[in-house]
């Protein structure tokens, strides 16, 4: 999960804040690596209290 979004995020808003040009895919992967750890790490953190919310209001 914080693979994916991540990525796509990541790709979009570089594309929107510094537009697309030669030096895009460097500023894109600068971004994602360090996007991608706190992705990651969000997810594995939230995950588990979104599921035991959604079990909650779901039963």
């Amino acid at each position: 999960m914080g693979f994916g979004m991540s990525l796509l995020m990541t790709l979009i808003i570089t594309y929107i804040n510094t537009g697309m040009d030669n030096e895009y895919p460097r500023r894109f992967f600068k971004a994602w690596s360090i996007g991608l750890p706190i992705a990651i790490a969000t997810s594995l953190l939230v995950g588990p209290i979104a599921k035991r919310f959604v079990d909650k209001i779901t039963k």
